[in-house]
């Protein structure tokens, strides 16, 4: 097994950074994206740089989109757009420490699960970081393979990401692996912002959903897209539905977003 602090001296060296590039440590490797036919977001709120550095290329290399941060506050800002599917949350932060993120967070009844990272390895300090509101906690330094493992369990517990490759709603499923939208015997291909976009309405059949929630989980919270990109891909979105001739329509709600009914 690699740890954290084998795989930055790693990263140093030019040679062994493209060796693992190519390569992979594929003995240790637990491909979520594989495993549950979908994309994973993590936010990475973490303020040693290198640390945060890679992590992130791990993560990414697992096929796990990651957003990070290295700033309490902008953590806390990041985890209130409610644009990811869990969060790994740095205990000691600028600004604001990780205990008062998490506790502000659950306050906005944000439910995002969170595995706190730290330093702090007493058994007074990991129950504080339970009771404050983190679903996980792992101690520095740590193996990665451990981490990828405590991800694809809590995954598991938040039921977010159910085996199968399939969302159905009324006439219409679509296959999140292949991108494949289908109803009885059509089928259309569908790029891959319009399936991130569709499979995010899927999940929240008959919400409304707001226009910058649906940018910042499709496109990212850093994202810099301007807003008639969403109007385009949801006429997109309306179209392939009408090719496979499907009655799920997509409403717009004046001034808020768009809902799927």
């Amino acid at each position: 097994m690699v740890s954290y602090h084998c795989f930055m001296a790693d990263l140093a060296d030019p040679q062994k950074r493209l060796s693992l590039m190519c390569l992979g440590l594929q003995k240790d490797r637990l491909d979520i994206s594989k495993q549950k036919g979908n994309i994973m977001r993590i936010l990475l709120i973490e303020d040693d740089k290198n640390l945060c550095d890679t992590l992130k290329y791990q993560l990414e290399r697992e096929g796990i989109l990651v957003d990070a941060c290295t700033d309490g506050l902008d953590g806390l800002h990041y985890m209130k757009e409610d644009a990811h599917d869990m969060v790994l949350l740095d205990r000691m932060l600028p600004t604001m420490n990780g205990l008062q993120v998490l506790r502000r967070a659950r306050e906005a009844q944000i439910k995002t699960p969170v595995i706190m990272i730290t330093a702090l390895g007493e058994l007074y300090d990991k129950v504080e970081g339970l009771d404050s509101g983190a679903d996980d906690y792992i101690v520095k330094p740590f193996e990665f393979p451990e981490l990828l493992a405590r991800i694809h369990s809590l995954s598991r517990r938040s039921g977010q990401w159910e085996a199968g490759n399939c969302l159905t709603y009324k006439d219409i499923c679509y296959d999140v692996t292949l991108r494949q939208l289908k109803k009885d015997g059509h089928q259309l291909l569908l790029s891959r912002r319009e399936g991130a976009l569709m499979e995010f309405f899927l999940r929240n059949t008959g919400q409304t959903l707001p226009r910058g929630l649906l940018l910042s989980r499709v496109w990212g919270p850093d994202a810099e897209v301007e807003d008639g990109n969403l109007d385009n891909y949801v006429h997109f979105l309306r179209r392939r539905l009408k090719a496979v001739q499907s009655k799920v329509a997509l409403t717009t709600v004046r001034g808020v977003g768009y809902v799927l009914e």
